[in-house]
Protein backbone atom coordinates (compact mmCIF):
# COMPACT_ATOMS: atom_id res chain seq x y z
CA UNK A 1 0.00 0.00 0.00
CA UNK A 2 2.66 2.40 0.99
CA UNK A 3 5.12 2.16 -1.50
CA UNK A 4 4.82 4.59 -3.39
CA UNK A 5 3.58 7.10 -1.17
CA UNK A 6 6.89 7.14 0.79
CA UNK A 7 9.01 7.00 -2.30
CA UNK A 8 9.06 10.55 -2.54
CA UNK A 9 9.77 11.66 1.28
CA UNK A 10 13.16 9.44 1.28
CA UNK A 11 16.40 11.12 1.99
CA UNK A 12 14.36 13.95 3.87
CA UNK A 13 15.46 15.54 6.80
CA UNK A 14 12.09 14.88 8.85
CA UNK A 15 9.79 12.49 7.29
CA UNK A 16 7.51 12.11 10.23
CA UNK A 17 3.56 12.33 10.34
CA UNK A 18 4.30 14.86 13.21
CA UNK A 19 7.03 16.95 10.89
CA UNK A 20 4.31 16.99 7.65
CA UNK A 21 1.05 17.55 10.17
CA UNK A 22 2.93 20.59 11.53
CA UNK A 23 3.43 22.18 7.85
CA UNK A 24 -0.42 21.20 6.77
CA UNK A 25 0.26 18.40 4.77
CA UNK A 26 -2.05 15.61 4.90
CA UNK A 27 -0.32 12.48 3.82
CA UNK A 28 -1.97 10.02 2.15
CA UNK A 29 -1.47 7.71 5.94
CA UNK A 30 -3.74 10.74 7.28
CA UNK A 31 -6.35 10.11 4.51
CA UNK A 32 -6.49 6.33 5.05
CA UNK A 33 -6.93 6.71 9.07
CA UNK A 34 -9.43 9.06 8.56
CA UNK A 35 -11.34 6.75 6.57
CA UNK A 36 -10.88 3.97 8.96
CA UNK A 37 -11.82 6.20 11.77
CA UNK A 38 -14.68 7.68 9.84
CA UNK A 39 -13.10 11.33 11.20
CA UNK A 40 -12.65 14.54 8.97
CA UNK A 41 -8.78 14.01 7.40
CA UNK A 42 -8.41 18.36 9.22
CA UNK A 43 -9.08 16.88 12.51
CA UNK A 44 -6.48 13.94 11.79
CA UNK A 45 -3.97 16.35 10.74
CA UNK A 46 -4.88 18.97 13.82
CA UNK A 47 -4.18 15.89 16.56
CA UNK A 48 -1.08 14.91 14.98
CA UNK A 49 0.37 18.24 14.88
CA UNK A 50 -0.60 18.85 18.27
CA UNK A 51 0.57 15.31 19.98
CA UNK A 52 -2.78 14.48 20.79
CA UNK A 53 -2.82 11.06 18.64
CA UNK A 54 0.28 9.84 16.46
CA UNK A 55 0.46 7.65 13.20
CA UNK A 56 3.22 4.96 13.40
CA UNK A 57 3.76 4.13 10.57
CA UNK A 58 8.00 3.90 9.57
CA UNK A 59 8.82 4.52 6.08
CA UNK A 60 10.49 1.09 5.72
CA UNK A 61 7.67 -1.01 6.75
CA UNK A 62 5.33 0.00 3.09
CA UNK A 63 3.11 -3.29 3.87
CA UNK A 64 1.79 -1.63 6.62
CA UNK A 65 -2.24 -0.35 6.53
CA UNK A 66 -1.75 2.89 8.42
CA UNK A 67 -3.72 3.71 11.25
CA UNK A 68 -3.78 5.84 14.66
CA UNK A 69 -3.21 6.17 18.44
CA UNK A 70 -5.03 9.36 20.29
CA UNK A 71 -7.86 10.32 22.65
CA UNK A 72 -9.57 11.42 19.59
CA UNK A 73 -9.67 7.97 17.87
CA UNK A 74 -10.88 4.28 18.45
CA UNK A 75 -9.46 2.60 21.86
CA UNK A 76 -6.77 0.41 20.71
CA UNK A 77 -5.29 -2.84 21.51
CA UNK A 78 -1.26 -4.18 21.66
CA UNK A 79 -0.62 -7.67 21.87
CA UNK A 80 3.08 -8.67 23.08
CA UNK A 81 5.01 -11.69 20.99
CA UNK A 82 8.53 -12.39 20.97
CA UNK A 83 11.24 -16.00 21.54
CA UNK A 84 12.92 -16.03 24.41
CA UNK A 85 16.16 -18.33 24.77
CA UNK A 86 13.84 -21.24 26.56
CA UNK A 87 10.73 -21.16 24.01
CA UNK A 88 9.95 -20.10 20.84
CA UNK A 89 11.81 -19.40 17.38
CA UNK A 90 11.09 -17.70 14.06
CA UNK A 91 8.21 -19.31 12.63
CA UNK A 92 6.36 -19.63 16.17
CA UNK A 93 6.53 -15.72 16.43
CA UNK A 94 5.35 -15.47 12.58
CA UNK A 95 2.25 -17.56 13.66
CA UNK A 96 1.62 -15.59 16.79
CA UNK A 97 1.69 -12.41 14.95
CA UNK A 98 -1.05 -13.61 12.52
CA UNK A 99 -3.30 -15.03 15.10
CA UNK A 100 -2.58 -11.41 16.84
CA UNK A 101 -3.66 -9.75 13.60
CA UNK A 102 -6.57 -12.13 13.37
CA UNK A 103 -8.74 -11.46 16.34
CA UNK A 104 -8.23 -7.92 16.60
CA UNK A 105 -4.34 -6.42 17.37
CA UNK A 106 -3.65 -2.93 16.31
CA UNK A 107 -0.45 -3.28 16.81
CA UNK A 108 2.07 -6.04 17.71
CA UNK A 109 5.47 -5.48 20.08
CA UNK A 110 8.23 -7.95 19.07
CA UNK A 111 9.85 -8.91 22.44
CA UNK A 112 12.50 -11.38 21.52
CA UNK A 113 15.43 -11.90 23.53
CA UNK A 114 16.65 -15.37 22.29
CA UNK A 115 15.22 -18.15 20.64
CA UNK A 116 17.40 -17.30 17.31
CA UNK A 117 18.59 -14.82 15.33
CA UNK A 118 16.98 -11.66 16.85
CA UNK A 119 17.57 -9.86 13.50
CA UNK A 120 16.01 -12.62 11.53
CA UNK A 121 12.88 -12.91 13.68
CA UNK A 122 11.73 -8.98 13.70
CA UNK A 123 12.60 -9.04 9.71
CA UNK A 124 10.37 -12.13 8.94
CA UNK A 125 7.53 -10.26 12.08
CA UNK A 126 8.08 -6.66 10.17
CA UNK A 127 7.70 -8.58 6.62
CA UNK A 128 4.51 -10.61 7.72
CA UNK A 129 2.73 -7.37 9.59
CA UNK A 130 0.15 -5.68 8.11
CA UNK A 131 -0.17 -3.84 11.76
CA UNK A 132 2.64 -0.94 13.28
CA UNK A 133 5.33 -2.93 15.04
CA UNK A 134 6.86 -2.03 18.02
CA UNK A 135 10.28 -3.36 19.87
CA UNK A 136 12.43 -2.62 22.85
CA UNK A 137 15.61 -1.60 21.83
CA UNK A 138 17.83 -2.50 24.89
CA UNK A 139 17.01 -6.43 24.77
CA UNK A 140 19.33 -6.64 21.55
CA UNK A 141 21.39 -4.10 22.94
CA UNK A 142 22.22 -6.40 25.73
CA UNK A 143 22.43 -9.56 23.33
CA UNK A 144 24.98 -7.88 21.44
CA UNK A 145 27.29 -7.78 24.87
CA UNK A 146 26.70 -11.12 25.85
CA UNK A 147 24.75 -10.04 28.65
CA UNK A 148 27.00 -7.71 30.29
CA UNK A 149 25.08 -5.16 31.23
CA UNK A 150 27.88 -2.83 32.65
CA UNK A 151 29.71 -2.93 29.60
CA UNK A 152 27.19 -1.40 27.59
CA UNK A 153 27.57 2.29 25.99
CA UNK A 154 25.76 4.74 24.53
CA UNK A 155 27.00 3.65 20.85
CA UNK A 156 25.87 0.19 21.44
CA UNK A 157 22.04 1.28 22.08
CA UNK A 158 22.37 4.03 19.66
CA UNK A 159 23.83 0.98 16.84
CA UNK A 160 20.64 -1.07 17.79
CA UNK A 161 17.93 1.29 17.84
CA UNK A 162 19.34 2.76 14.70
CA UNK A 163 19.26 -1.24 13.31
CA UNK A 164 15.79 -1.21 14.14
CA UNK A 165 14.86 1.46 12.67
CA UNK A 166 16.19 0.49 9.07
CA UNK A 167 14.54 -2.62 9.14
CA UNK A 168 11.14 -0.85 10.01
CA UNK A 169 9.89 -1.04 13.33
CA UNK A 170 7.30 1.60 13.65
CA UNK A 171 7.40 2.73 17.17
CA UNK A 172 10.19 1.73 20.07
CA UNK A 173 10.03 1.23 24.00
CA UNK A 174 12.74 3.96 24.96
CA UNK A 175 13.64 3.59 29.09
CA UNK A 176 14.79 7.35 29.21
CA UNK A 177 12.42 8.34 31.79
CA UNK A 178 14.77 6.51 34.76
CA UNK A 179 17.07 8.76 36.14
CA UNK A 180 19.72 7.89 38.49
CA UNK A 181 17.90 10.38 41.56
CA UNK A 182 14.56 8.10 41.27
CA UNK A 183 16.51 4.89 42.30
CA UNK A 184 16.55 5.47 46.16
CA UNK A 185 12.62 6.27 45.64
CA UNK A 186 12.03 2.61 45.38
CA UNK A 187 13.12 1.46 48.41
CA UNK A 188 9.73 0.97 49.94
CA UNK A 189 8.34 -1.00 47.32
CA UNK A 190 7.53 -4.98 47.40
CA UNK A 191 8.36 -5.82 43.97
CA UNK A 192 10.53 -3.00 43.14
CA UNK A 193 11.66 -2.58 39.55
CA UNK A 194 9.47 -4.76 37.56
CA UNK A 195 10.21 -3.87 34.16
CA UNK A 196 13.03 -5.59 32.02
CA UNK A 197 14.43 -2.45 29.96
CA UNK A 198 14.20 -0.16 33.18
CA UNK A 199 16.02 -3.40 35.37
CA UNK A 200 18.71 -3.37 33.01
CA UNK A 201 19.13 1.02 33.47
CA UNK A 202 19.30 0.83 36.83
CA UNK A 203 21.69 -1.33 36.82
CA UNK A 204 23.87 -0.21 34.59
CA UNK A 205 23.82 3.44 36.99
CA UNK A 206 24.20 1.70 39.93
CA UNK A 207 27.04 0.47 38.59
CA UNK A 208 28.84 3.37 37.11
CA UNK A 209 27.03 6.11 39.32
CA UNK A 210 26.31 7.66 36.20
CA UNK A 211 23.02 9.18 34.57
CA UNK A 212 20.72 7.34 32.14
CA UNK A 213 22.74 6.84 28.93
CA UNK A 214 19.08 7.25 26.72
CA UNK A 215 18.38 10.20 28.71
CA UNK A 216 21.52 11.64 28.30
CA UNK A 217 21.29 10.59 24.33
CA UNK A 218 17.87 11.17 23.70
CA UNK A 219 19.12 14.03 21.43
CA UNK A 220 20.86 11.25 19.59
CA UNK A 221 17.52 9.17 19.41
CA UNK A 222 15.08 11.82 18.04
CA UNK A 223 17.77 11.92 15.29
CA UNK A 224 17.70 8.30 13.97
CA UNK A 225 13.49 8.76 14.20
CA UNK A 226 13.61 11.82 12.28
CA UNK A 227 15.28 9.95 9.72
CA UNK A 228 12.60 6.85 9.11
CA UNK A 229 9.48 8.26 10.98
CA UNK A 230 9.77 6.10 14.19
CA UNK A 231 7.37 7.45 16.99
CA UNK A 232 8.77 7.27 20.88
CA UNK A 233 6.93 4.90 23.29
CA UNK A 234 8.39 6.38 26.17
CA UNK A 235 8.80 3.14 28.52
CA UNK A 236 7.69 3.58 31.97
CA UNK A 237 10.42 1.69 33.99
CA UNK A 238 9.32 2.78 37.28
CA UNK A 239 6.13 1.47 36.82
CA UNK A 240 4.28 -0.25 39.50
CA UNK A 241 4.40 -4.39 39.90
CA UNK A 242 1.83 -4.86 42.42
CA UNK A 243 -0.92 -2.66 43.86
CA UNK A 244 0.88 -1.85 47.14
CA UNK A 245 3.20 -0.08 44.81
CA UNK A 246 0.68 2.13 42.81
CA UNK A 247 0.81 5.61 42.34
CA UNK A 248 3.95 6.07 44.80
CA UNK A 249 6.73 8.53 44.48
CA UNK A 250 8.76 6.52 41.79
CA UNK A 251 6.32 6.36 39.56
CA UNK A 252 5.42 9.67 39.81
CA UNK A 253 8.49 11.51 39.20
CA UNK A 254 9.71 9.25 37.00
CA UNK A 255 6.31 10.68 34.62
CA UNK A 256 6.98 13.83 35.21
CA UNK A 257 10.35 13.21 33.31
CA UNK A 258 8.49 11.11 30.58
CA UNK A 259 6.78 14.57 30.33
CA UNK A 260 9.80 16.87 29.89
CA UNK A 261 11.02 14.43 27.25
CA UNK A 262 7.78 14.14 25.61
CA UNK A 263 8.19 17.98 24.69
CA UNK A 264 11.27 17.70 23.71
CA UNK A 265 10.56 15.29 21.37
CA UNK A 266 7.88 17.36 19.69
CA UNK A 267 10.38 20.19 19.62
CA UNK A 268 11.64 18.02 16.73
CA UNK A 269 8.01 17.20 15.17
CA UNK A 270 8.75 13.43 16.68
CA UNK A 271 5.95 11.75 17.87
CA UNK A 272 5.33 10.39 20.89
CA UNK A 273 3.04 8.04 22.98
CA UNK A 274 4.16 6.96 27.12
CA UNK A 275 3.58 3.89 28.59
CA UNK A 276 1.51 3.71 31.59
CA UNK A 277 1.47 1.13 34.88
CA UNK A 278 1.09 -2.50 34.85
CA UNK A 279 -1.01 -2.66 38.50
CA UNK A 280 -3.44 0.04 39.50
CA UNK A 281 -6.50 -0.42 41.80
CA UNK A 282 -9.65 0.50 40.47
CA UNK A 283 -9.72 3.76 42.64
CA UNK A 284 -6.74 4.99 41.41
CA UNK A 285 -6.80 4.72 37.81
CA UNK A 286 -8.85 7.55 36.64
CA UNK A 287 -6.02 9.36 39.16
CA UNK A 288 -3.30 7.86 36.98
CA UNK A 289 -4.97 8.84 33.52
CA UNK A 290 -5.59 12.36 34.51
CA UNK A 291 -1.71 12.46 35.81
CA UNK A 292 -0.70 11.50 32.43
CA UNK A 293 -2.23 13.93 30.59
CA UNK A 294 -1.24 16.27 32.73
CA UNK A 295 2.51 15.62 32.99
CA UNK A 296 2.72 14.74 29.52
CA UNK A 297 0.35 17.55 27.82
CA UNK A 298 -2.15 15.02 26.32
CA UNK A 299 0.13 12.64 24.25
CA UNK A 300 -1.23 9.17 23.66
CA UNK A 301 -1.82 7.16 26.47
CA UNK A 302 -0.26 3.30 26.46
CA UNK A 303 -1.16 1.27 29.51
CA UNK A 304 -0.60 -2.09 30.32
CA UNK A 305 -3.82 -3.35 31.86
CA UNK A 306 -3.60 -2.07 34.15
CA UNK A 307 -4.64 -5.09 37.09
CA UNK A 308 -6.44 -4.33 39.88
CA UNK A 309 -5.77 -7.09 41.64
CA UNK A 310 -2.71 -9.35 42.38
CA UNK A 311 -3.92 -12.81 43.42
CA UNK A 312 -4.86 -14.28 40.33
CA UNK A 313 -1.92 -16.00 38.42
CA UNK A 314 -3.73 -17.72 35.45
CA UNK A 315 -6.35 -15.45 35.21
CA UNK A 316 -4.42 -12.07 35.20
CA UNK A 317 -5.92 -11.54 31.56
CA UNK A 318 -9.19 -10.86 33.58
CA UNK A 319 -7.87 -8.93 36.19
CA UNK A 320 -6.36 -6.56 33.98
CA UNK A 321 -8.86 -6.33 31.11
CA UNK A 322 -11.05 -4.97 34.19
CA UNK A 323 -8.59 -2.13 34.79
CA UNK A 324 -8.23 -1.52 30.58
CA UNK A 325 -12.21 -0.80 30.51
CA UNK A 326 -11.61 1.74 33.20
CA UNK A 327 -8.35 3.16 31.84
CA UNK A 328 -9.84 3.78 28.35
CA UNK A 329 -13.20 4.86 29.07
CA UNK A 330 -11.10 7.68 31.17
CA UNK A 331 -9.06 8.67 27.87
CA UNK A 332 -6.34 6.20 27.69
CA UNK A 333 -5.45 5.51 23.91
CA UNK A 334 -3.99 2.14 23.67
CA UNK A 335 -4.37 -0.81 25.75
CA UNK A 336 -1.44 -3.28 26.12
CA UNK A 337 -3.12 -7.30 26.19
CA UNK A 338 -2.21 -9.10 29.22
CA UNK A 339 -2.75 -12.89 29.13
CA UNK A 340 -3.30 -15.66 31.34
CA UNK A 341 -0.01 -16.99 31.67
CA UNK A 342 1.46 -13.19 32.42
CA UNK A 343 3.65 -13.24 35.92
CA UNK A 344 3.68 -17.27 34.65
CA UNK A 345 5.28 -18.15 31.55
CA UNK A 346 5.89 -17.00 27.67
CA UNK A 347 2.41 -17.12 26.55
CA UNK A 348 1.65 -19.69 23.17
CA UNK A 349 -1.35 -18.99 20.85
CA UNK A 350 -4.31 -20.01 22.65
CA UNK A 351 -3.05 -17.59 25.10
CA UNK A 352 -2.34 -15.11 22.75
CA UNK A 353 -6.06 -15.63 21.70
CA UNK A 354 -7.55 -15.02 25.56
CA UNK A 355 -5.47 -12.30 26.22
CA UNK A 356 -6.43 -10.70 23.36
CA UNK A 357 -10.47 -11.09 22.94
CA UNK A 358 -10.16 -9.69 26.81
CA UNK A 359 -8.81 -6.58 25.26
CA UNK A 360 -10.71 -6.01 22.80
CA UNK A 361 -13.84 -6.58 24.73
CA UNK A 362 -12.13 -3.87 27.01
CA UNK A 363 -11.32 -1.34 24.41
CA UNK A 364 -14.51 -1.66 22.78
CA UNK A 365 -16.65 -0.84 26.28
CA UNK A 366 -15.01 1.98 26.46
CA UNK A 367 -15.27 3.43 23.43
CA UNK A 368 -19.34 2.59 24.07
CA UNK A 369 -18.76 4.27 27.47
CA UNK A 370 -16.94 7.46 25.85
CA UNK A 371 -20.20 7.62 23.11
CA UNK A 372 -17.95 7.10 20.05
CA UNK A 373 -20.17 7.57 17.16
CA UNK A 374 -20.76 4.31 15.52
CA UNK A 375 -19.68 2.11 18.53
CA UNK A 376 -22.55 0.67 19.37
CA UNK A 377 -23.82 -0.28 16.27
CA UNK A 378 -22.16 -3.90 16.27
CA UNK A 379 -23.80 -4.08 19.62
CA UNK A 380 -27.32 -3.37 18.42
CA UNK A 381 -27.06 -5.55 15.29
CA UNK A 382 -25.91 -8.45 17.61
CA UNK A 383 -28.93 -7.66 19.71
CA UNK A 384 -31.47 -8.07 16.86
CA UNK A 385 -29.93 -11.44 15.17
CA UNK A 386 -30.08 -12.55 18.74
CA UNK A 387 -33.68 -11.46 19.56
CA UNK A 388 -34.94 -12.99 15.93
CA UNK A 389 -32.60 -16.38 16.60
CA UNK A 390 -30.44 -15.81 13.54
CA UNK A 391 -27.84 -18.09 15.36
CA UNK A 392 -25.24 -17.92 12.17
CA UNK A 393 -25.52 -13.87 12.37
CA UNK A 394 -24.71 -13.95 16.21
CA UNK A 395 -21.59 -16.12 15.02
CA UNK A 396 -20.30 -13.96 12.45
CA UNK A 397 -20.33 -10.67 14.57
CA UNK A 398 -18.76 -12.34 18.04
CA UNK A 399 -15.39 -10.70 18.54
CA UNK A 400 -14.53 -14.45 18.40
CA UNK A 401 -17.19 -16.04 16.13
CA UNK A 402 -15.28 -19.40 16.06
CA UNK A 403 -15.19 -19.70 19.95
CA UNK A 404 -19.61 -19.10 20.03
CA UNK A 405 -20.29 -21.54 17.46
CA UNK A 406 -17.75 -24.05 19.68
CA UNK A 407 -19.71 -23.28 22.49
CA UNK A 408 -23.00 -23.04 20.76
CA UNK A 409 -22.41 -26.66 18.98
CA UNK A 410 -20.99 -28.44 22.05
CA UNK A 411 -24.92 -29.22 22.86
CA UNK A 412 -26.56 -28.71 19.73
CA UNK A 413 -24.30 -29.39 16.82
CA UNK A 414 -26.74 -30.26 13.95
CA UNK A 415 -27.56 -27.69 11.32
CA UNK A 416 -31.30 -27.82 12.02
CA UNK A 417 -30.52 -25.87 15.39
CA UNK A 418 -29.00 -22.85 14.08
CA UNK A 419 -32.90 -22.05 12.98
CA UNK A 420 -33.73 -23.17 16.06
CA UNK A 421 -35.78 -20.39 18.48
CA UNK A 422 -33.89 -21.69 21.55
CA UNK A 423 -30.73 -22.86 23.21
CA UNK A 424 -29.58 -25.48 25.54
CA UNK A 425 -29.81 -22.89 28.03
CA UNK A 426 -33.41 -22.50 28.55
CA UNK A 427 -34.21 -25.80 25.90
CA UNK A 428 -37.90 -25.29 23.44
CA UNK A 429 -40.11 -24.11 26.08
CA UNK A 430 -38.79 -21.48 28.35
CA UNK A 431 -37.02 -18.57 26.25
CA UNK A 432 -38.61 -15.91 27.04
CA UNK A 433 -37.46 -14.44 23.93
CA UNK A 434 -40.30 -16.34 22.31
CA UNK A 435 -42.50 -14.46 23.93
CA UNK A 436 -43.49 -12.03 20.88
CA UNK A 437 -45.57 -8.93 21.48
CA UNK A 438 -46.41 -7.04 18.89
CA UNK A 439 -47.38 -3.40 17.88
CA UNK A 440 -51.07 -4.03 17.91
CA UNK A 441 -51.35 -6.05 21.27
CA UNK A 442 -49.03 -3.37 22.73
CA UNK A 443 -51.58 -0.78 21.60
CA UNK A 444 -54.83 -2.50 22.67
CA UNK A 445 -52.65 -2.71 26.28
CA UNK A 446 -52.26 0.78 26.65
CA UNK A 447 -55.65 1.49 25.97
CA UNK A 448 -56.69 -0.95 29.11
CA UNK A 449 -54.02 0.91 30.88
CA UNK A 450 -54.92 4.16 30.61
CA UNK A 451 -58.58 3.88 31.45
CA UNK A 452 -57.69 1.28 34.56
CA UNK A 453 -57.92 2.53 38.18
CA UNK A 454 -53.85 0.95 39.19
CA UNK A 455 -55.08 0.11 42.53
CA UNK A 456 -57.90 -2.37 40.41
CA UNK A 457 -54.94 -3.67 38.50
CA UNK A 458 -52.94 -4.77 41.56
CA UNK A 459 -55.75 -6.12 43.44
CA UNK A 460 -57.05 -8.36 40.49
Amino acid sequence: MRTQWVVKRRGQANVSQMHYARQGVITEEMHHVAARENLPVELIRDEVARGRMIIPANINHTNLEPMAIGIASKCKVNANIGASPNSSDLSEEVDKLKLAVKYGADTVMDLSTGGGNLDEIRTAIINASPVPIGTVPIYQALESVHGNIESLTADDFLNIIEKHAQQGVDYMTIHAGILIEHLPLVRNRITGIVSRGGGIIARWMLHHHKQNPLYTHFQDIIEIFKKYDVSFSLGDSLRPGCTHDASDEAQLAELKTLGQLTRKAWEHDIQVMVEGPGHVPMDQIEFNVRKQMEECSEAPFYVLGPLVTDIAPGYDHITSAIGAAMAGWYGTAMLCYVTPKEHLGLPNAEDVRNGLIAYKIAAHAADIARHRPGARDRDDELSHARYNFDWNRQFELSLDPERAKEYHDETLPADIYKTAEFCSMCGPKFCPMQTKVDADALTELEKFLAKTDKQAIAQT
